[in-house]
């Protein structure tokens, strides 16, 4: 209902406004849309191609399910109540006054019908953004050494440049979304509102414009890496009877896998990374003594499954669109 909402912002914005380069900003962003390739670096692997054919998978039905929830989430007064200002930074623009107060009362109206139906929201997604960003490398080495050039930049306050390297070390889906804030978009309204009554039309039409610009942010992050993880460990269960080498060099991969999220800042001071790694390495001698067992597949699987949900619940803090 609200596809492309913050495209149609664009025509009422004075150029090189905040939101434009908001905008602009998130179209350069370095995102990979063919999606991982994890077995690109782990050489002489019979099943390379498998395994890329299941990350790209795998990721593609994270993603579609990260877009269908976020798709779920979003309330339609809200869009709606942004729509409407849209059309009164129209009519100001157009200088038609009484027209664009018609606008902004019918907004007010459905803020006064969100108030009454979420009273302990304070937020409200009106869109949302998915992107797949893979410009980790490989080796993790060049990961930690990525890193220090990232800080040695901050600390300088080179923050242009400290973005940079920031951005090769993101292996991800992101879902972006963009939120109402209730406690602030009604004094928007209503301080547009008084300033078309006093014809002061070029004013009001700043202040639904800021009002427009400053919808909350917020990210929530899906690690790659965790994902390669889990299909590594899915390949060595499948291997453990047949090819008992093939196997270890996939449990191998998924520690690997485990330590790139590590190092690459998912939630990198989680002591269960440790611990998944551990337990893969048990399972490692488990599997060269001839003992493995489903059961001993399965609990780590599972213990993996609930580290990766706990890591995508988690969200990255708020910010303004401004």
């Amino acid at each position: 209902m609200c596809k492309n909402i913050f495209n149609l912002l664009q025509s009422f914005l004075i150029k090189g406004g905040p939101l434009l380069g908001m905008l602009i900003y998130m179209s350069i962003a370095f995102v990979n849309p063919a999606v991982a390739e994890p077995t690109s670096n782990y050489a002489n692997s019979n099943q390379s191609g498998q395994t890329q054919v299941e990350a790209r998978s795998e990721v593609d039905q994270h993603r579609q399910q990260a877009e269908e929830q976020a798709q779920k989430s979003l309330v339609t007064e809200a869009i709606e109540a942004i729509e409407e200002t849209q059309k009164a930074v129209k009519e100001l623009t157009n200088e038609k006054g009484k027209e664009a107060l018609v606008a902004i009362e019918r907004a007010t109206g459905k803020i006064s019908i969100l108030l009454a139906r979420y009273p302990e929201k304070s937020l409200l997604p009106v869109d949302f953004q998915t992107q797949v960003i893979d410009m980790a490398p490989f080796n993790l080495k060049r990961i930690k050494e990525i890193g220090k050039t990232a800080d040695k930049a901050v600390e300088h306050k080179k923050y242009p440049e400290a973005r940079l390297w920031l951005d090769m070390l993101r292996s991800e889906i992101n879902v972006r979304t963009y939120h109402l804030p209730l406690a602030t978009y009604p004094l928007v309204l209503k301080d547009a509102a008084r300033l078309v009554e006093l014809k002061k039309l070029k004013d009001a039409a700043t202040t639904l414009i800021t009002g427009l610009n400053t919808l909350i942010i917020i990210d929530k992050v899906i690690p790659i890496p965790i994902v390669n993880a889990k299909i590594w460990l899915k390949l060595a269960e499948d291997k453990r009877e047949q090819d008992k080498d093939a196997a270890l060099k996939f449990m191998g991969n998924a520690r690997h896998e485990l330590e790139r999220a590590k190092e690459l800042g998912y939630s990198g001071k989680d002591e269960e990374y440790a611990s998944l790694s551990q337990a893969i390495e048990g399972l490692e001698k488990q599997v060269k003594a001839g003992k493995s067992s489903a059961a001993g597949f399965k609990a780590i699987k599972d213990k993996l499954a609930a580290f990766f949900k706990r890591q995508c619940e988690a969200k990255k803090p708020e910010s303004q669109s401004s």
